[in-house]
């Protein structure tokens, strides 16, 4: 068969799926409670989705708005013609671009666009704070203008992922802000850290512990731009494993936009490894 065709019963395509996406997040070194979270990420609305064979391979697809843009979505690919068919089944609904979730390499999407990447590392057992560097609590004071710091580079890294717009982008900021952070400062199972050398802070973290099995979430570890390229992004680091040993964790995650070289270097650098990578390209 060489075209596809809509598969009304899903069972074997979707056993098949889920057992593959396990097997990804296991061979990426993740624990089994952590892994069957991920996947309960990844099954999200599952039922939406539409299938397709080729009588050999699949592809799953779907579609959704974001900020009044049709956004399509490859959820699977296996079908040796299933990208080409998947993005004319998208266009047909109006999508605008195709985005594409991918664990264990590119395959056939590497010139899809990164737009970004969900990176992971397991931290050692009784990490130590850098020489010369200390930690302690943001305070009160110090909130509001961090907030408006962390709403800025937010804005800024969705604009240079090329995923929305300007105007766009600082919506989304202040939904996920707002959903984030319902109580500010005190919101529970959140950590906010103001990073200092030779008795100036040179750098902020916001951390998320228990954000899933047995993992910190990294919102931020940000060094103030004047005191970048002095070893700080390693230390910013350091102090991620740091804190999710203090919060009870095992292992540390954050996503990386898209566009930014620099932070993926220093995190190859690092040991964080690739879980998930997102791609996007224009219709």
């Amino acid at each position: 068969m060489d075209e596809m065709e809509i598969v009304v019963d899903r069972d074997e395509w979707r056993a098949g799926f889920e057992q593959r996406v396990l097997n990804g997040y296991r061979d990426a070194g993740c624990s089994e409670p952590l892994a069957e979270a991920l996947l309960e990420q990844a099954v999200r609305d599952i039922d939406g989705w539409t299938v397709a064979t080729d009588g050999v391979g699949w592809a799953a697809v779907g579609v959704r708005e974001d900020n009044g843009v049709i956004v399509g979505r490859i959820h699977d690919l296996t079908a040796r013609r299933g990208r080409e068919w998947a993005e004319r089944w998208c266009a047909a609904r109006g999508a605008r671009r195709v985005e594409v979730r991918l664990t264990g390499g590119t395959g056939e999407f590497a010139d899809y666009p990164v737009l970004g990447q969900l990176r992971m590392r397991a931290a050692a057992q009784d990490p130590a704070l850098p020489e010369g560097l200390t930690v302690r609590p943001l305070t009160e004071e110090e909130y509001p203008t961090w907030l408006a710091g962390q709403h800025a580079a937010y804005i800024a890294d969705i604009v240079r992922a090329g995923a929305l717009t300007t105007e766009q982008a600082r919506d989304k900021s202040d939904r996920d802000f707002a959903l984030n952070l319902p109580q500010g400062l005190l919101t529970p199972g959140h950590a906010f850290y103001a990073m200092e050398a030779d008795g100036r802070r040179i750098g902020t973290g916001w951390v998320h512990h228990g954000f899933l099995p047995g993992v910190t979430f990294g919102f931020s570890l940000d060094v103030h731009e004047e005191y970048r390229g002095r070893g700080y992004g390693r230390a910013a680091m350091a102090v991620g494993e740091w804190a999710t040993r203090q919060g009870g964790d095992v292992a540390m995650m954050f996503n990386v936009f898209g566009g930014n070289a620099v932070a993926m270097s220093l995190y190859d650098n690092t040991g964080f490894t690739v879980l998930d990578e997102y791609r996007s390209i224009d219709l």
